[in-house]
This record gives structure tokens, C-alpha cells and sequence, in this order.
């Protein structure tokens, strides 16, 4: 037997043995429901056969056959009916499990999320893409009609996004794109840090989705459900179908909040703070302010995350704070990493050191946050060193910033385009789905081994642009990404040190060392990221306008 979990309350298998049967109810199984129609194969036992053996042991059976490859809105409304009736745990069985899980699929359409129901029997081992549609319309079948077809489909309307569809109306202007997000305010995220610190202000960082989507390209406000790749259709909640001739995913990642114990109830009072959201950096900057004595402990999770040196440069900004108000002598300053080096390029590590020592932190590498309780002010890591049992350690704090753990989104992490991990599946170079040749990713959401940053997007988003209208030319890729991404990293109010890197830890500067050395700390730098880099993103990034960004041709044609 191969009994595969879809919920602790539903299993399926492939065909099952009346010898079998003593087997299955010893591991807890009440019911038993046969979704294979007798005589389908030479060496079948029949449902009775097997009904009788299950009588025999006190398990009820049921019979609901179902010819391969044509369950319809029937029999799944008489699967449902059959778990609410029967005894559970219930295990559904046919020749291989997939008709069960599928009917399990379209049953609970109605009551679980369709990222959960995707999850569930992917993890199970079965897929679902055939039947997505069905479930993002409740478990009915949908017309196949598309209510809506474009030349460009780009999914998400973030910093990748919109660079992604303005640097292909710069290309070409007459393509047909369409841009596929819910929000309605777009946010300048490399920003927050600096609002973490007392230098930007909050609203600063924000404008309305529709006064940056590109003109000529259309904003479907909504949000993604499902994909279909093997027929160009991305499905949306309520099942609307959006069709596309090639389709560009950025998405973004997902903070996972909810991944730490005890973190989504505390976060914003009792000294929980994050600069990974709009509304609680302001609020580590008044902690900072109010801060005169006591702990601070700075997280960092396991990678990867975006912009990984974001949870290092709140640390060294607020103990700046504390160093030019006098009241650094009494703070203890914590910082826990889940990894085992403070920087993931050694080039800048020796500069970062200096500001530790300065601020007098202590490094906790291999801690990672596992749970909070903001009101005893209190929070517990696991400590995972190399060759060493995990270790569950708890830590008193007065205050504490977070860095939440991240994942590709759901609907992503379900999707036919992810790889093992649940990101997008590219090729790194190229940024080209390794499986669908008319799919391209940016941003944080792709699975290249880069730094998850604005200013990588940026660089990629002329890549994607290049190529895929190579790719409308006949042409192949005439573009290569070399991973590079950018990290200014805030040491003190008015100095920045300035990683940039690519693939492999390659340093890649923009700029002449006589002018800034990203190795070590400027007021250049500064600058650059204070005054220069917010236009950048506003005024050049997201309206196509690529300086110091425009791609490199691989190839003559």
C-alpha cells in the first residue's frame, strides 16, 4: 500500500486488497471509499469483494466509480457527500489515487483555499493542473473561454513589474501588456530602513498603484489563483481567465509572519518592531528614540530574504542613534542570524566589523527565531550549530526587531512554474523558464542565486525586455543577467557602505573607486542612496528609462 495524506481526516492510495484491509484499519481508517468502477483491470478485485472484507473488520465502504479522466461536478458534490456521511479518517482509493485526490480537490473547493488544495495533493504527489481551473471556480466546471488575451501577461505590479512592462514599451509600443495586481498603493521598500532610522518619512515611500502603471499597458486589479502554462492562461479569484502569448512572473516573496510563534500578535506594541512593513517602521524609530537603557536583539532568518543586509543595517542605525545620544554604554545590542556569517561577501565583511565593534554588538550566528511572547518581553531561538544537536535557547529583550522568515508566494509555490524550493524555475543568464519557453521571472520571486534587491530588478528588467522581444523576433536570448545586485548598507547616519555584487561574490561596482569604494564607508555613498537613488527608482526605473542599467548584447544578429 502507498496511503499518501491529503488532511489528517482524508487519504488516498492506489488500489487497494481485500488482504489488505486489517492493514488499513490498524493505521486508524474508519471508512473506505472505492472511486475505481470494477473491471477496469484484469487483476481488480471488485469493490464487493473488498466492501466484504472491510464489513467483516467494522469499516464502512462506499462506491463511487468513476471512469478515468471524467469526474464530473456530480460526483464530486457525491464525494463531499460520502465524507460528511462516512466515519473518518477515510481513506479513497482507485487505480492510482489521482481520480480520489481529485475529487477530494473539487469537493473542498468551496471550504479551503485553492493554494492549499494545490499543496495538499502536490504534496501528496499528485497534480492537479488539469482541474486548477475547476477548483478556483468551486469545484464546477468553468467555461474554456478567456475573458481577457494579451501579446505580455506580467504578474505583479512591483518594482520588477512595472520596470518589466516600461522597459518593453520603450522596445516596442505597440505590444498589448497587461499588468495582474490587487494592491492599490506601491511601495518604495528600500525606503523602510531608512524610515527605521529617523531620515525618511513613511509616506515618502508610498504612491497609488494607478499613477505608475505605464500608460497604454492595462491594470487588471485582482489577484492570481492559479496558472496553466500548458495553455497560456493565468486564472484569477472567480475564475476569470486572462490568456497570454508570453507571460513575465514577479510577484515578489511573501513574509512569513506567521512562521514565528507568538510574532503577528505583538508585532507594532511591547517593543516588536520590523522594517520589513510600511506601518511598523516608523514604530522602530520611536522605540529607538525612547530607547535609554536595557536590550536590543536585531533577527535575522534563514536565506533567502530580500535584501539581506536589511536586518543589519537597523542595528547599526539605531546604534548610531544611541552612540550620538550618549546612552550606547547601556544598551546591549544583540544580533541573531540564523546563517554563519555576518555578510555573504567576504569583501565586505572587515569594514562591517568595524561598526559592531563600534556599537559594542554581540553576533549570535546560527540563532533563529522560533517563537515570541511580546508581553513578558521575551523570545525563544533555536541554535542550529554545524555538527551540534539544535538548541532551544530564550532570550529577554526590551526591544526587538524582526526580520520575518520569507517564501515564494502560495500561488507560486503550488504553481507548475516552481522548482523544488517553490521559487520560479529559471534559467539563471537568461531569466527564461527552464520548462515554458514564452515564461520569463524577475525579482525576488525567481530562483537564480542573486541578492533579492530593487536594484537587481532593475538591471533584470531590461534583460527580461531584451528577450523577450528577441524572442517575438525569432531570435534567441540577446541578453545575460550576471546576477548582480546591490546592497547599500547604512553604518551610521551619513556613511554607507556600498556592496555590489554578482554571481559567486563577483564585485561589480558602478563606479570608479576614486569615487566611492564599496568596500569601506562613505558619505559619497550616502548620497547616492539619500538623494539619488529615490528619483532613480520613481523617475528612470519604473518609467523605463534605463540609466546605468541597459543590458549587454551577447549576440550579434
Amino acid at each position: 500500500m502507498d496511503i499518501k495524506a491529503l488532511t489528517a481526516g482524508v487519504s488516498v492510495s492506489p488500489q487497494i486488497t481485500p488482504e489488505e484491509i486489517q492493514s488499513i484499519k490498524d493505521y486508524g481508517f474508519r471508512s473506505i471509499i472505492c472511486n475505481r468502477p470494477d473491471g477496469e483491470g484484469a487483476d481488480q478485485p471488485s469493490f464487493e469483494e473488498v466492501s466484504a472484507a472491510a464489513a467483516k473488520l467494522g469499516l464502512e465502504a462506499r462506491y463511487i466509480p468513476i471512469i478515468s479522466g471524467k469526474v464530473s461536478d456530480d460526483d464530486a458534490q457525491a464525494f463531499d457527500k460520502a465524507l460528511s456521511e462516512l466515519p473518518g479518517p477515510t481513506l479513497a482509493y482507485c487505480r492510482s489515487g489521482t481520480r480520489s485526490a481529485t475529487l477530494w480537490s473539487l469537493a473542498k473547493a468551496d471550504a479551503l483555499s485553492v493554494a492549499d488544495i494545490l499543496a495538499a495533493t502536490k504534496s501528496a504527489g499528485y497534480d492537479m493542473g488539469g482541474v486548477v481551473r475547476r477548483i478556483v471556480n468551486g469545484g464546477k466546471t468553468p467555461t474554456d473561454r478567456a475573458d481577457a488575451s494579451y501579446d505580455v501577461v506580467i504578474i505583479g505590479a512591483g518594482a520588477a513589474g512595472i520596470a518589466a512592462a516600461s522597459s518593453l514599451r520603450s522596445r516596442k509600443p505597440d505590444l498589448n501588456i497587461a499588468i495582474i495586481d490587487p494592491a492599490d498603493i506601491h511601495y518604495y521598500q528600500p525606503g523602510w530602513t531608512m524610515v527605521g532610522g529617523g531620515i525618511f518619512d513613511a509616506p515618502d515611500t508610498a504612491k497609488t498603484m494607478g499613477s505608475l502603471i505605464p500608460r497604454g499597458v492595462h491594470w487588471i486589479k485582482a489577484a492570481v489563483a492559479a496558472f496553466e502554462p500548458q495553455d497560456n492562461a493565468v486564472i484569477l479569484d472567480g475564475c476569470r481567465v486572462v490568456k497570454y502569448e508570453r507571460l513575465i512572473v514577479c510577484p515578489g516573496l511573501k513574509l512569513d509572519w506567521n512562521r514565528v510563534e507568538g510574532l503577528v500578535e505583538t508585532l507594532g506594541k511591547n517593543g516588536v518592531t520590523s522594517n520589513y512593513r510600511y506601518d511598523l517602521a516608523p514604530y522602530t524609530w520611536e522605540l529607538v528614540q525612547q530607547m535609554n537603557e536595557g536590550r536590543a536583539i536585531f533577527t535575522q532568518p534563514p536565506m533567502p530574504i530580500k535584501c539581506a543586509g536589511a536586518p543589519q543595517k537597523a542595528m547599526y542605525l539605531s546604534g548610531d542613534a544611541w552612540f550620538r545620544r550618549g546612552v550606547l554604554k547601556d544598551i546591549d545590542i544583540q544580533f541573531n542570524n540564523a546563517g554563519g556569517v555576518l555578510f555573504g561577501v567576504k569583501d565586505y565583511v572587515p569594514a562591517l566589523e568595524k561598526y559592531v565593534e563600534k556599537y559594542d554588538a554581540t553576533l549570535n550566528f546560527f540563532h533563529n527565531l522560533v517563537a515570541v511572547d511580546g508581553a513578558a518581553k521575551k523570545a525563544w531561538f533555536d541554535v542550529s550549530k554545524p555538527d551540534t544537536p539544535v538548541e532551544r535557547i530564550e532570550m529577554e529583550f526590551d526591544m526587538m526587531h524582526v526580520c520575518p522568515p520569507q517564501v515564494a508566494p502560495d500561488f507560486i509555490r503550488v504553481s507548475p512554474l516552481a522548482d523544488d524550493a517553490g521559487w520560479v524555475d529559471v534559467d539563471q543568464a537568461t531569466l527564461r523558464h527552464k520548462t515554458y519557453d514564452n515564461v520569463w521571472s524577475l525579482g525576488d520571486v525567481m530562483n537564480a542565486p542573486n541578492a533579492k534587491t530593487a536594484a537587481a530588478a532593475r538591471i533584470q528588467a531590461p534583460i527580461v525586455a531584451e528577450n523577450l522581444i528577441a524572442d517575438i523576433d525569432g531570435r534567441a536570448p540577446v541578453a545575460q543577467y550576471n546576477g548582480y545586485g546591490s546592497c547599500p548598507l547604512t553604518v551610521e547616519r551619513g556613511k554607507i557602505i556600498l556592496a555590489e555584487f554578482g554571481y559567486g561574490g563577483t564585485i561589480l561596482p558602478s563606479f570608479p573607486k576614486i569615487f566611492i569604494d564599496g568596500t569601506k564607508p562613505s558619505r559619497a555613498a550616502w548620497f547616492l542612496k539619500e538623494k539619488m537613488l529615490p528619483p532613480i527608482y520613481w523617475k528612470a526605473m519604473l518609467r523605463g528609462r534605463e540609466w546605468m542599467a541597459r543590458p549587454e548584447k551577447v549576440t550579434a544578429n
